[in-house]
């Protein structure tokens, strides 16, 4: 950062106190080759803030989008969970919007093509917009014609003049990552057609609170948003919140329907969810502070756990090379003196290291292969669907630590 003071990112005010600090960090999803080992390992300072005059959480440092995302690992068609949930997404706005010939529908950060493959397959036109070069073309190759480019005011702006206006526009786990909210809002509002929508899908504040959900926080997360927070940054551009949904996904997320003001009526949802907020202190500091206290509870608790295993002569990995995994394993401090391996079903991923504690990544396979007794589910936020994949290992004795939003063995 500069030596200006610090900034919200979506209303520009200058009443931002801190939350709690995580530390420098390295970029959480920077896996290393063998090569890089030895090298130079950037870090970051993580520090949590919140705005007192629009409600944002957010981190005050803002590494360049390019050095995040112009080339990415994380492929969403490799969690079954998230096929699922995007296949049942598209089926009821296909159905609600009476979407068919003609119609338009874009995703921002589209990834691989695993959501707009859905609309594809029902014969409605779609159009990608993905940063990363790597995985727009895995996307291309499935027919899903994809922009390589960041959304925002200008990208929108090129896409609406040569005639691709959306009626929905798609963007998932999207807005988190957005430095210039201001320019994205504007970016909505240019690409949409007038009776268009935006359906945003964006983890929930409150989730992360009073979960514990700590290691949802890294460098390409700039943003942890409320209703309230979203309500507000929608206003300041000619936007309205038409309708909104809290999902279990992510441990807690919310799903925005977004149009032009004036568009249409918000439902009645809008408005009980922005009372509730205001009732559990949305708008309030102290709501927040507690956080750090709880954090902090939770490092003990889950190192307590893993030195006794350990002094137990208990052989541990960790499942997951995902972004919140690699929060949590450094500012824990959990490295190789705890810990041999990780291992993740992205091939992408495999044959790398963890950022800051340089621990190895292999495939699931090497569970049934080396045996160990305890596995730390740093994607503990695919729980389920984890364990049912690992069956075999439970079978054979091993057993899964979970370590949010309280320490369990399952």
């Amino acid at each position: 950062m500069s030596g200006e003071p610090f900034r919200c990112r979506a209303c520009g005010g200058s009443r931002v106190p801190l939350v709690m600090s995580l530390g420098r960090t390295p970029l959480a999803n920077a896996l290393l080759t063998a090569e890089q080992l030895n090298g130079h390992e950037a870090t970051y300072p993580l520090d949590l803030a919140f705005c007192e005059d629009c409600t944002l959480v957010q981190i005050t440092e803002t590494v360049p989008p390019a050095h995040l995302f112009s080339e990415y690992s994380y492929f969403s068609s490799f969690s079954d969970t998230m096929l699922r949930h995007a296949e049942t997404l598209v089926e009821r706005v296909i159905a609600q919007r009476g979407l068919g010939d003609g119609a338009l529908v874009a995703e921002v950060a589209s990834n691989d093509g695993y959501l707009l493959q859905f609309y594809h397959r029902a014969g409605i036109r779609v159009l990608g917009i993905e940063p990363a070069a790597n995985i727009a073309k895995v996307a291309e190759e499935k027919g899903i014609p994809t922009v390589v480019d960041f959304f925002g005011e200008s990208c929108a702006k090129r896409l609406a003049e040569r005639g691709d206006r959306a009626d929905v526009i798609h963007a998932n786990n999207v807005l988190a990552h957005v430095p210039d909210l201001p320019g994205f809002a504007r970016g909505l509002a240019a690409m949409l057609t007038d009776k268009g929508i935006a359906i945003i899908e964006v983890p929930y504040v409150k989730d992360l609170i009073d979960h514990r959900e700590f290691d949802t926080i890294y460098h390409e997360h700039l943003s942890y948003f409320s209703l309230t927070a979203l309500h507000r940054w929608c206003a300041n551009h000619g936007l309205a919140v038409l309708d909104v949904e809290r999902l279990a996904i992510h441990g807690g997320s919310l799903r925005l329907t977004i149009g032009h003001a004036g568009s249409a009526t918000p439902s009645p949802a809008v408005s009980r969810l922005l009372d509730e907020e205001e009732a559990w202190g949305v708008t309030r500091l102290e709501f927040y502070q507690r956080f750090a206290d709880d954090v902090a509870d939770l490092r003990r608790s889950l190192l307590a756990v893993l030195t006794e295993l350990r002094a137990a002569g208990k052989r541990l990995a960790a499942y997951g090379a995902a972004a919140k995994g690699s929060t949590l394993l450094n500012y824990f401090g959990i490295g190789r003196d705890y810990l041999e391996f990780v291992v993740d079903r992205s091939p992408h991923k495999q044959g790398r290291f963890m950022p800051g504690v340089h621990l190895p990544i292999d495939a699931p396979s090497r569970l049934l292969r080396d045996r160990p007794d305890f596995v730390l589910l740093l994607t503990w936020n695919f729980a389920d669907e984890i364990l049912a994949q690992q069956a075999e290992f439970r079978q054979g004795g091993g057993r899964f630590i979970i370590p949010v939003p309280a320490v369990r063995v399952a």
